[in-house]
């Protein structure tokens, strides 16, 4: 049962204003030609003046996913444009903290849009409290999920700034669930029957990727039309959509893209903290998988991997990936 001071005092914040926090540049293109490149998107209304034009715009327009990008601080988060407030918005969390809530996780967010935003308008936003739920329990823990609600608006010279969409962001603050002290581990351990890893779904598409990991073989699915290699596999070409293919043995070597480190929860039977990289094969294409040997504190985006293939349970073999001295 949650402090009555505690909930009195988080009561309070619900609806409070915050100020402006403004973008550092105004719409411009290469910052949306980078983002749509980094994403993957190749829609030429954002990227084709012509194109927009034909469609009813006075030129390019950005991306609509890309609003919470024109006012984000930069690598340091409290890098803010000049005349940007101070004022912390989640300063509730640290509140509820102070109430034995130690732990946070983000939940969601939500987009919504007025509009596109077009080349040369200055953006800010204001943010306040929507909501604070009351003493939740969950998986992970019990507290409070706190809601953030964040409206976009477009700088106008004559005073009358248009808002242009919102993102609603929630956080849940909580007390971690218990967690089992080594001697209840070892007797639970006892108890129960170890717990195995899950099996990866198998279809028509996949069986000749998890056959290759049987005979050690990273094997990649190729379009017999056009060559294009792809992962995962799929019935259909993304390039020319042929049926027809047939698959190559990847050399193994690759290089880390991207990772997270899973901490919390702790699922059986995975180590924690638990390390999964995305990985680029010297071949292209990109894969996730289990990152061993390595120490997380160390990882380092594009350092060098190798594969090797682990049997799990005695019934599945999975590909891994281990830093290259």
């Amino acid at each position: 049962m949650a402090d009555p001071k505690l909930l009195k005092q988080i009561e309070a914040f619900v609806g409070r204003e915050y100020g402006r926090v403004y973008a550092w540049d105004q719409v411009n293109a290469p910052m949306i030609r980078h983002w749509c490149e980094i994403m993957g998107v190749d829609n030429p209304l954002y990227t084709d003046p012509a194109f927009a034009r034909e469609a009813g715009f006075d030129d390019i327009v950005a991306p609509p996913a890309m609003l919470q990008v024109w006012c984000m601080g930069g690598l340091d988060n409290e890098n803010y444009a000049p005349g940007s407030t101070d004022e912390n918005s989640f300063e509730v969390l640290k509140v509820i903290e102070g109430y034995g809530y130690p732990a946070v996780v983000a939940v969601n967010t939500e987009l919504s849009f007025e509009r596109h935003v077009t080349l040369g308008e200055t953006l800010y936003y204001t943010s306040h409290v929507d909501s604070i739920s009351e003493e939740k329990t969950t998986g992970l823990g019990t507290g409070f999920f706190v809601t953030l609600a964040m409206p976009f608006y477009s700088k106008s010279d004559s005073g009358t700034d248009e808002k242009v969409g919102e993102l609603m962001f929630r956080v849940f603050k909580f007390k971690p669930a218990h967690a089992a002290k080594p001697e209840e581990k070892a007797v639970k351990k006892d108890d129960k029957p170890a717990r195995m890893r899950p099996l990866p779904g198998v279809s028509d598409d996949t069986r000749f990727f998890w056959e290759g990991c049987e005979q050690n073989k990273l094997l990649i699915q190729r379009c017999t039309s056009c060559q294009t290699l792809r992962h995962p596999p799929a019935p259909v070409c993304i390039e020319c959509h042929s049926f027809d293919w047939d698959s190559i043995e990847a050399s193994g070597q690759a290089k880390l893209y991207s990772f997270v480190v899973m901490h919390y929860p702790e699922v059986a039977p995975f180590d924690h903290p638990n390390p999964i990289g995305l990985i680029e094969l010297e071949e292209g294409v990109r894969l996730i998988a289990g990152l061993v040997g390595v120490d997380p504190k160390n990882l380092e985006i594009g350092q060098k991997l190798q594969v090797e293939f682990n049997r799990f349970d005695d019934r599945q073999t999975l590909p891994q990936f281990r830093p290259v001295a």
